[in-house]
C-alpha cells in the first residue's frame, strides 16, 4: 500500500569518490564519583551489540576499523571520559570526507541542570549526557564537572557535518522524569537512565523551571545545529521522561542488561535494514505499545524520509541464506531478528520462488542473537530431501502471534495483594485462557503492584513489564477496600483483558502488509485557531491538545476495490471506531473523524486498517472491535483476516501462527495493510513542565 508518509525516499547523492561508513559508539556504565546504586550495567552491552549489528548485519558496509568504541567494560576499549569523547569526535571529524556516514550511539545517564543561557533553551534547562569521569555540580560556574552539555554535543555533529558528513545519532538516556521502581526482584535487573539532579549537588528547586508555552511544542533534547551534511537524531524519550534498561531479550537464558531503547532499535533494524528512519520510529513505537517495554514515548527529528545509513529502500528481511553443516543449516539472523528456538522455516530453492514450492521444513533447535540452527522435519507431507541445491535459503512463514498476556502477582504480605491471591481462581475463570498468571519475579508482560504510597494505597496497580511506576494518573488501577474478592476478580479481569485486546491490534498491525493494496492515506489535523488542514506526521510523535481535529483523506489506485476502517485506541485502553466504508477503483474519500477530547490524554493511537473487497461482499465492517461491545464471540469466518481479528479480539485460540491471507493460490494478490499513527495528547493549558 503505497501512502504519503512512507513512499518518500530522500536518498543523498554519492560523491564520485567511494564513501566511507564510520561509527563512535559511546557507553557509560560506572561513575566512581557516584554512589554505587547510581552505576548503570547495560550500556557496555548496547554498545557491543551495535558495533556487531554494523560490522555484521548492517545494509552499508562498516568496517571493523572505522568503529570506535568507548565504553568502561568491554575489552580493549578506552573508558568514556570526557576528554576521550572529544578526542574521538576530533579524530573522527579530522578523517570523514563529503559524503561519508556517521552513526553516533550514546548509551548511559543523562541529567538536566540549569541553562547557563535560559533563552536558548525551551524549559529553561540545559540536557547532559554523562561521561564517567563526571564531578560535582559548582555553583561558581554554573555547570556538573565534565559533563557534556547538550550545546557541545551540538558543536562535535556540527564540526562533522561542517566537513559533508552525514550523521545518524542516537541517544539511549533520559534527562528528566521521574519513576518508581514499584516492583523489586532478586535479580535487580530493571535500573532507569537518568540521574537525578540531587545527586550531583544540583538544587532541585532550580531545574523545576516551568514555562508556559504552545502545548504542542517538542524539545529536541539535543540541538543538531547547521552543516552541509544531512542529521537525523533518535532520542530514547522526551525531555521530560525516563528510560529503562533491563536483561534481554525477554525469555532468553543468559540474558543481558540492555536498554531497552538500543535493543528495540536493533531489532528493528535487524528486520527492516532498508526501511527509512520514520518507518524504523514508527516500529520502535509499535513494539514498544505491544510488548509494554516502557511509558516514554522516543522523539526521531531530522529529515525521516532517508533510507537509515543512506542506503537503498527495501522490503523487510523474513529469509537469509543457509550454510548446510553437520549441525544442521545455519543462518545469519537470531533472536534479533524475531526468530526463536520451536519456529519453522520453510527451505526454498531459490530466494525468489513462492511459499508452495518450499522444498521442505526446518525447526530451529538454537537461537542466538544473531545465528540460527535448523533441523529438518515433516510438514504438510513434505521431508527435506537429503541433497540440497547450492544457495538454499530458510524463510519465515506466517507471522506467530501470541495472543495471550502474561501477568505477574503481586508479592504476598500487604492487604491488597493478599486479598487478590485470596481471589486468584476467581481471577482466572474471570480472566479466561488469553491472561496468564505468573510468579512476582516472573518474567511478564504485565506487573501488578501495590503502592503504599501512591494516592490509592489498597488499589492494584497494573504497571508496564520494567514494573516501573511513572505517571499513575495514566497508569490502571483497581481499588479492593471497597470490593469482595468476587467482585475484585471480575473488575480486574476485565481492566486486563480490556487492556490485551488493545494491545492484539497492535500486535496484528505488525504481521501485515508485505503485499498491500495501491491505496494512498493520508492523516491531517486542524485546530480552532487555524482552520487549515495540515499533515499529520508518523514520525515524529505529533502532540495534540482538546479540539484539535483529525481527518482522514484515502484514493484508491489500484484495481479493485477495498474497505476502509479507522480504529482509535485511547490513553485509556478504548478502542474506538471511526469509520467504515468502501472505496472503488479511483474513489477518494476524504472524511473529517473527531475532535480530541479532554476526557482522557496521554499515548494513543489510531489505526487505519485497508482490506481487499470481495466482489459483492458486504463492506468490512471493525466496528465490533470497539472496547465497549463486549461481545467478541462474533463468528466471523468471512477471509483467513476477520479470523486473524477475531482471534485478537479474544477468540478461542490462544497462540499459533495466523494466516493474514487466504489460501487461494494467487500469491500476488494484495493482502491487507493496517497503518497506524502513535500521537501524544495533552492539556491545552499545560506547560513544558508540571
Amino acid at each position: 500500500m503505497k501512502t504519503l508518509f512512507t513512499i518518500a525516499l530522500c536518498l543523498t547523492a554519492l560523491p564520485a569518490f567511494a564513501r566511507e561508513n564510520y561509527a563512535l559508539l559511546i557507553g557509560a556504565n560506572q561513575y566512581p564519583s557516584l554512589e554505587e546504586r547510581w552505576w548503570l550495567k547495560g550500556p557496555a552491552n548496547d554498545v557491543q551489540l551495535v558495533a556487531t549489528y554494523l560490522t555484521t548485519e548492517a545494509p552499508v558496509p562498516f568496517p571493523a576499523d572505522h568503529v570506535t568504541v568507548l565504553s568502561d567494560g568491554v575489552a580493549g576499549a578506552e573508558a568514556p571520559t570526557l576528554g576521550a569523547i572529544r578526542g574521538a569526535f576530533a579524530d573522527l571529524t579530522a578523517e570523514v570526507r563529503p559524503g561519508d556516514f556517521v552513526y553516533l550511539h550514546f548509551s548511559g545517564h543523562g541529567t538536566q541542570a540549569p541553562a547557563k543561557d535560559a533563552s536558548t533553551e525551551l524549559d529553561g534547562l540545559d540536557e547532559l549526557f554523562l561521561p564517567v569521569d563526571i564531578g560535582p555540580w559548582s555553583d561558581a560556574v554554573g555547570e556538573v564537572q565534565n559533563a557534556l552539555v547538550d550545546d557541545e554535543i551540538g558543536a562535535l555533529i556540527d564540526g562533522l557535518r561542517a566537513k559533508g558528513a552525514n550523521v545518524w545519532a542516537v541517544f539511549d538516556s533520559c534527562h528528566s522524569g521521574t519513576a518508581t521502581r514499584a516492583v523489586e526482584s532478586a535479580e535487580d535487573d530493571v535500573r532507569v537512565r537518568q540521574l537525578p539532579p540531587e545527586a550531583l549537588g544540583i538544587d532541585v528547586d532550580a531545574v523545576e523551571v516551568s514555562r508556559s508555552v504552545d502545548p504542542r511544542a517538542v524539545e529536541a533534547p539535543f540541538d543538531e545545529g547547521e552543516g552541509e551534511g544531512s542529521f537525523v537524531a533518535f532520542f530514547a524519550a522526551q525531555t521530560n521522561e525516563v528510560t529503562p534498561e533491563k536483561n534481554l531479550p525477554k525469555g532468553k537464558p543468559g540474558r543481558k542488561p540492555q536498554g531497552v531503547f538500543t535493543w528495540t532499535l536493533m531489532e528493528v533494524l535487524a528486520e527492516y535494514p532498508n526501511a527509512t528512519y520514520g518507518q524504523v520510529g514508527q516500529e520502535v513505537l509499535r513494539r514498544y505499545a505491544v510488548k509494554n517495554l516502557a511509558k516514554s514515548t522516543p522523539l526521531f527529528e531530522g529529515d525521516l524520509d532517508q533510507v537509515v545509513f543512506g542506503g537503498e529502500g527495501g522490503a523487510r528481511v523474513s529469509q537469509w541464506q543457509a550454510e548446510v553443516t553437520e549441525a544442521g543449516l545455519v543462518i545469519p539472523a537470531g533472536t534479533l531478528h524475531g526468530l526463536s528456538e520451536g519456529a519453522v522455516l520453510a527451505v526454498m530453492g531459490s530466494a525468489a520462488d513462492a511459499d508452495s514450492d518450499a522444498l521442505g521444513y526446518v525447526e530451529l533447535t538454537s537461537v542466538e542473537t544473531f545465528s540460527s540452527v535448523g533441523r529438518a522435519v515433516e510438514k504438510d507431507g513434505k521431508t527435506l530431501p537429503a541433497e540440497l541445491p547450492k544457495g538454499v535459503t530458510l524463510r519465515k512463514l506466517d507471522e506467530a502471534l501470541d495472543f495471550t498476556l502474561t501477568v505477574a502477582l503481586p508479592p504476598e504480605g500487604s492487604a491488597p495483594a493478599d486479598e487478590l491471591l485470596a481471589a486468584l481462581d476467581a481471577l482466572t475463570e474471570a480472566a479466561g485462557p488469553r491472561l496468564a498468571f505468573v510468579a512476582p519475579e516472573a518474567e511478564a508482560d504485565l506487573r501488578l503492584a501495590v503502592l503504599p504510597d501512591s494516592p490509592r494505597p489498597d488499589a492494584i496497580w497494573v504497571l508496564p513489564a520494567t514494573g516501573l511506576a511513572e505517571d499513575l494518573g495514566a497508569t490502571p488501577s483497581v481499588s479492593t477496600g471497597d470490593k469482595d474478592g468476587a467482585e475484585l476478580a471480575a473488575v480486574l479481569a476485565d481492566t486486563l483483558t480490556t487492556m490485551a485486546r488493545a494491545q492484539n491490534l497492535m500486535k496484528l498491525a505488525g504481521a501485515v502488509g508485505t503485499s498491500s493494496p495501491d491505496v494512498e492515506v493520508e492523516l491531517l489535523t486542524r485546530t480552532p485557531e487555524d482552520r487549515t488542514l495540515r499533515p499529520l506526521p508518523f514520525a515524529p510523535v505529533p502532540v495534540l491538545i482538546p479540539e484539535d481535529e483529525v481527518h482522514v483523506l484515502a484514493k484508491n489506485n489500484g484495481e479493485g476495490p477495498v474497505d476502509v476502517n479507522v480504529l482509535y485506541i485511547g490513553a485509556d485502553w478504548s478502542i474506538s471506531h471511526w469509520f467504515s466504508g468502501r472505496l472503488q477503483p479511483g474513489d477518494e474519500l476524504k472524511k473529517g473523524l473527531f475532535k480530541i477530547s479532554a476526557d482522557v490524554l496521554g499515548q494513543e493511537r489510531m489505526l487505519v486498517v485497508v482490506t481487499p473487497a470481495r466482489p459483492q461482499s458486504p463492506v468490512e465492517d471493525l466496528s465490533y472491535l470497539a472496547q465497549d461491545a463486549l461481545d467478541t464471540t462474533r463468528q466471523v469466518g468471512a477471509t483467513a483476516f476477520d479470523d486473524a481479528l477475531a482471534e485478537a479480539g479474544f477468540g478461542e485460540t490462544t497462540r499459533g501462527a495466523v494466516a493474514l491471507t487466504d489460501d487461494s493460490g494467487d500469491e500476488g494478490a494484495p493482502g491487507p495493510a493496517i497503518l497506524q499513527l502513535e500521537l501524544r495528547t495533552v492539556a491545552g493549558n499545560q506547560a513544558v513542565r508540571d
